[in-house]
């Protein structure tokens, strides 16, 4: 395959021409769409990735019946490969053996594409409500909790369309849990800086009946919503350096 042809070659291309260091000014519908569009298209092989079967990583299915085996999954590191990353843009792949979590995290203001390559991955994501509606704890020790909307909770089945979360809606905030051996290819834009208060934060969620407030929603939605709380780095995420295996990028 030559390199101009290819679709990643392609996919880079596109980023490079319409987005910017700091997500502003944003790009045009048809400019996003267009990045869908080429997303859309890409297949495991274009990316240099065998698609894996459920014999390949030896998983015992996603709800194990044993506390060994669940053991052994959890045992097997989320691969994470860089394809590109500059100012204005990350674009990566994350190779999930089953039963692997990636915890509820946010993306502040970030626009994430994601293309799920092959396999199926359960998906749970909220945004803020606002206007922030915040209780602080009385007890010494214990973090405020915010109310989030839930936006998203399904499995996506490869092959689905790309999926698009912005930095105000879209579901910013979520968390990824392998139902099978899975790959979501990923560009993040502007990517994640802390020096420009783009810090990857954990969240652990609970139910909105776990605390008392007087939050503008209605009686009967109680489910579509969660109080967040910020958590340190997750000890349990395994995550491995994998090699981008598909076609060179020409800068």
């Amino acid at each position: 395959m030559r390199h101009q042809s290819s679709k990643v070659q392609a996919l880079y291309e596109h980023c490079k021409t319409i987005l910017s260091p700091s997500g502003s000014p944003p790009p045009s519908s048809q400019a996003l769409q267009k990045l869908s569009s080429i997303l859309d298209t890409i297949q495991p092989a274009d990316v240099g990735l065998k698609e894996e079967t459920a014999d390949d990583d030896r998983g015992h299915g996603f709800f194990g019946t044993n506390a060994l085996s669940r053991l052994a999954r959890w045992a097997q590191p989320i691969t994470y490969v860089d394809i590109h990353e500059c100012d204005n843009f990350t674009m990566c792949i994350f190779c999930f053996p089953t039963s692997s979590v990636i915890p509820l995290h946010d993306h502040p203001g970030m626009t994430v594409f994601s293309k799920l390559l092959y396999g199926s991955l359960h998906v749970k994501a909220y945004d803020w409500v606002e206007p922030p509606c915040i209780i602080e704890s009385k007890e010494p020790g214990y973090a405020q909790v915010r109310l989030a909307k839930l936006e998203v909770d399904k499995v996506l089945n490869a092959p689905c369309d790309t999926s698009v979360l912005y930095p105000k809606h879209g579901g910013n905030l979520h968390c990824f849990t392998a139902v099978t051996p899975c790959a979501m290819l990923d560009i993040l834009t502007p990517p994640y800086r802390e020096e420009e208060g783009r810090r990857c934060t954990y969240y652990h969620d609970y139910p909105y009946s776990a605390f008392f407030a007087n939050a503008p929603i209605c009686d009967g939605e109680e489910e579509e919503y969660a109080w967040l709380t910020e958590l340190e780095s997750p000890s349990d995420l395994y995550m491995r350096q994998g090699v981008y295996a598909g076609p060179a990028i020409q800068l």
